[in-house]
């Protein structure tokens, strides 16, 4: 079930105990684990979400993101020969205006993303919203702030964080986090309406098998979908593989 949006006064400070720091230097772990292999092979990441705030629970994914576009077989390749097993394949497209994205899970809730078209600026501004870290600041045990799914912002402290609703703090969110006003207020919209009328869903989400590529599945879909069509011309991208 999607978390609700908080109180708009909603403010207060949240004590971690010796479990959950417990919980956020396993997954932690976990997560360097698999962007040390990333790195091993010049391929940048991020860990963003509960992971680079610190305020996870027992539901906490790991969401691991390479922001550029790689061929996806060097992705896999470089996971596949340190050991890693593939859980599931998935394409997802969450709109028809929005960058289509590969995901690989490495089990049900460790996934590896990366787009398959470049991100415009508001696109990659989403993964600092929530809070981002690379590796080199995950190793030396640094939390960002962000905002999380009930649009309460995140802060950081020596005993757990400090939160409080974005909905009257919108400009010292965008600078607190280092995103635009505008992203601020498109999250308000989007995470409001789906507190008002449930999820939604995605707008494309397909399975890849073991034995396709991410950019056949990709090219198969641009043949039947005329919106993905128009969004590659609109972002003035050509399509080569």
């Amino acid at each position: 079930m999607a978390k609700k949006i908080s109180p708009i006064y909603e403010e207060k400070d949240v004590i971690y105990d010796n479990k959950r720091w417990e919980l956020l230097k396993e997954l932690r772990e976990k997560a360097m684990e698999v962007m040390k292999v990333l790195a091993k092979n010049s391929i940048e990441s991020i860990i963003h979400g509960s992971i680079a705030r610190g305020d996870v629970n027992e539901k906490s994914d790991i969401d691991i993101f390479i922001p550029q576009v790689i061929p996806s077989y060097i992705i896999e390749n470089a996971l596949l020969e340190n050991g890693f097993k593939f859980y599931k394949k998935e394409i997802t497209q969450a709109t028809p205006n929005h960058v289509i994205k590969a995901i690989i899970y490495l089990d049900e809730k460790t996934k590896v993303t990366f787009p398959l078209i470049p991100l415009r600026e508001r696109e990659r501004e989403f993964y600092k919203f929530g809070g981002e870290i690379e590796l080199k600041e995950l190793e030396k045990g640094k939390r960002v702030p962000g905002v999380d799914k009930r649009l309460m912002l995140i802060i950081p402290t020596n005993y757990g964080h400090h939160e409080i609703s974005i909905l009257y703090n919108t400009i010292e969110a965008a600078k607190i986090v280092g995103v635009s006003l505008e992203l601020i207020m498109e999250r308000i919209r989007v995470l409001t309406r789906r507190d008002e009328i449930g999820r939604t869903g995605v707008y494309f989400k397909a399975d890849v098998n073991d034995n396709e590529s991410f950019e056949a599945k990709f090219k198969e879909r641009l043949e039947k979908d005329p919106n993905l069509r128009r969004l590659l011309i609109k972002r003035g991208i050509v399509f080569v593989y």
